[in-house]
């Protein structure tokens, strides 16, 4: 049901956001041949991405479908660049003196754009290969999303280059031609025209914003909370109740029926199951005192009241230790630590009793941390166990070995497999066990007998010493070393500051050699994942220069194309702390995202900066700084507002099943683009008016 409904939920943002980029689309082209042929790019990337998916032996899922819907704004940025540009150029061939031919002017048009529509491409798809290196659940997760993002992407690459011409030389041509621009598009340019002079002629102004601008996000950036993943909103829950180790399988069910009554009182729960125990043959053994219960909500109730009605019943049984998970939540933290915890403090040490100890002392000491929920340590306790030592001096005598000693103890204490039957087509074990007075009693253990190989019988008392000791209820081992959990949830308070602080009076407490700490869960997978992705953003970055370069051969503007890219860092953290001040994995793979769009916008602005003074030889300054800005308004309105209203549907309708990881990489995306847009449009100008002349460059390597 919640991969349905999540299904459901990214369909019907992928299909809204393609109609809110259609309306965006006429409403700035005002023509209906240019919006169709800049349409036709999302159908035919999408289905080019779905094929290769297909041939590769993908399937749809939900994290390919939100790929696909963030790319939706993305695919038709190509398209624009070219139609438009098309469309101006034939605009002003037949305001000319001589006109060319269509086929030229087309052409010419198209190759003019060709460079900067390629290399922003390239730009777009390598600023998301880091997200193909993050390992673990971390890319488990994005992979996928970032696979048919990326397909997408280069998909519309390659109809920008080939169909969008073709598209723009059989129907633009014989159009009925309309003098000058769309409705949208004169108003937008008649209030630039106004605003930019003021602007160009003021770089100092520019350069101090941007300053402040770069100041201030740095400051707000570590005030964001931090997590690894959201909550999803599934409607199959898990519940785990531990007790000490100990206690009865009778208490245990009367416990498990009772809350049973409760939950199924709950309206919306629509059944209930339970198990106590597991074998010992499971994949994960656990004793009688654990029992594991699910249930199942209703779709149509409240989601978050009838979730909270389930927690006040599991909260009206304190003195054990409970939890509400979801069942990706609860397989997500097994996977990364082995504990459906999210903060794991692991204890390494090799005696028992002082981890047991030291484990205390941890609970102990971050008990009050706020916004710490469920803290267990877990139940290592000491429990009354049969030793039986072999005398090896009397067993000689008797000819018995420890392992005839050893063989008989347990099939008189533990039972011993003997054989099998068949009933009603089933196997039944046959086991010779002692009798249960037997077994809790040292005296009659004692006195029982055992064959020796003479064939005398020799009681077990006189050739072992048969004693109640305490012992371990279970040991737990890892690399090389034993271990104990001490885990916690988090509630009301965001993952990143309670592991922090956690850690920290964790790391001020004394241990003995040989003993150590280690903090797992999932702020650690985050900050690996995060890591790593730094990393990995920072080389494709390096990535992105040298394309520049190729590009530009130009140092100078190289670097201006660069400065576009924080403009996208300062919305993404005002969109972040909008929505709700918490970066998780998600947001930080939207800040990726949106970088490349970024530097699109960038690149787009200042190759027709270079297209006009290379080509049309307008002298460098502030009219050719205006001039460019105000030929490239359009396109870049076009593509940001594509880009962000394709989102828009993700962020509308919230935090609803198949939305929980792209909603906040929806929020950053948006707010990033309004920024880098605005930014682009205003300051750039200006920066390149004070910073961009390459003139003296160029006379530099000639002479």
């Amino acid at each position: 049901t919640f991969i349905e409904r999540s299904l459901d939920n990214l369909s019907d943002a992928l299909i809204l956001g393609c109609v809110l980029v259609a309306v965006i689309l006429i409403a700035f082209l005002f023509e209906w041949r240019t919006a169709v042929i800049s349409l036709s790019a999302i159908p035919l990337s999408l289905l080019a991405a779905a094929l290769v998916l297909y041939l590769r032996g993908g399937t749809l899922n939900t994290m390919v479908l939100a790929g696909l819907v963030i790319a939706v704004g993305e695919v038709v940025d190509d398209a624009i660049i070219d139609v438009e540009n098309i469309m101006r150029r034939l605009r002003l061939n037949r305001e000319a003196g001589s006109p060319w031919s269509p086929f030229r002017v087309v052409l010419k048009a198209s190759l003019e754009v060709r460079s900067a529509v390629v290399f922003a491409s390239l730009i777009v798809a390598l600023v998301f290969v880091p997200v193909f290196f993050l390992d673990g659940l971390a890319g488990t997760f994005f992979r996928p999303l970032a696979f048919s993002y990326l397909l997408a992407i280069l998909a519309s690459l390659l109809v920008a280059l080939t169909v969008t011409p073709a598209l723009c030389l059989m129907l633009l041509p014989n159009a009925k031609q309309r003098q000058g621009d769309a409705p949208l598009t004169r108003v937008l340019k008649r209030h630039y025209r106004k605003l930019l002079p003021a602007i160009v002629s003021r770089p100092q102004w520019a350069t101090g914003f941007l300053l402040v601008a770069f100041v201030s996000t740095a400051i707000a950036l570590p005030r964001l909370g931090e997590s690894f993943l959201p909550n999803f909103k599934e409607t199959d829950f898990l519940m785990h109740w531990v007790e000490k180790p100990g206690t009865s399988l009778e208490a245990m069910r009367r416990i498990t029926v009772q809350v049973s009554k409760e939950l199924r009182a709950i309206p919306g729960v629509r059944n209930f199951g339970s198990h106590i125990g597991r074998a010992e043959v499971a994949d994960e053994v656990v004793g009688p005192n654990f029992t594991e219960l699910w249930i199942s909500l209703d779709t149509v109730v409240d989601y978050d009241s009838t979730v909270a009605k389930i927690q006040a019943v599991v909260d009206g049984y304190p003195g054990l230790y409970r939890d509400v998970l979801t069942y990706l939540r609860e397989r997500i933290k097994e996977v990364l630590t082995g504990a459906s915890a999210t903060v794991v403090v692991r204890l390494y040490g090799p005696d028992l009793g002082i981890l047991r100890d030291k484990a205390a002392e941890v609970s102990q000491s971050i008990a009050d941390v706020p916004g710490i929920a469920n803290l267990k340590v877990e139940p290592q306790i000491v429990v009354p166990q049969i030793q039986i030592r072999l005398k090896p001096d009397v067993a000689a005598n008797f000819g018995l070995t420890a392992g005839h000693v050893r063989r008989a103890a347990a099939t008189l204490i533990k039972g011993s497999k003997v054989g099998e039957i068949y009933r009603d087509q089933k196997i039944v074990d046959v086991t010779v066990w002692g009798h249960e007075r037997v077994r809790h009693d040292l005296a009659a253990l004692r006195s029982l007998t055992i064959d020796t190989p003479s064939g005398a019988r020799v009681p077990l008392g006189d050739v072992a010493d048969i004693d109640m000791v305490p012992t371990p209820n279970e040991i737990k081992r890892e690399n090389a070393s034993r271990r104990i959990d001490v885990t916690c949830n988090v509630s009301g308070n965001d993952l990143g500051g309670v592991a922090r602080e956690i850690e920290n009076r964790v790391k001020r407490l004394t241990f003995a050699q040989g003993y150590h700490p280690e903090f797992l869960g999932e702020y650690a997978a985050r900050q690996a994942s995060s890591e790593r992705l730094t990393w990995l953003s920072l080389a494709s970055l390096l990535g992105i220069l040298v394309l520049l370069q190729v590009d530009f051969r130009s140092l100078r503007l190289v670097c201006l194309v660069a400065l576009t890219l924080p403009f996208a860092l300062i919305g993404g953290v005002v969109g972040a702390f909008l929505s709700g001040g918490v970066l998780s994995l998600g947001s930080l793979v939207g800040f990726i995202t949106v970088l490349g769009i970024a530097a699109r916008n960038g690149i787009m602005l200042l190759s027709h900066y270079r297209h006009l003074e290379q080509e049309e030889a307008v002298l460098f300054g502030p009219d050719l700084a205006q001039r460019g800005a105000e030929e490239r308004l359009a396109p870049i309105l076009m593509t940001a507002a594509c880009a962000g209203l394709a989102l828009l549907p993700l962020i509308l309708k919230g935090n609803v099943p198949g939305h929980e990881i792209e909603y906040p990489m929806a929020v950053v995306i948006l707010g990033g683009l309004m920024t880098s847009t605005l930014l682009n449009l205003f300051l750039m100008p200006s920066l390149y008016c004070r910073y961009g002349n390459t003139t003296v460059q160029k006379l530099k390597e000639v002479m």
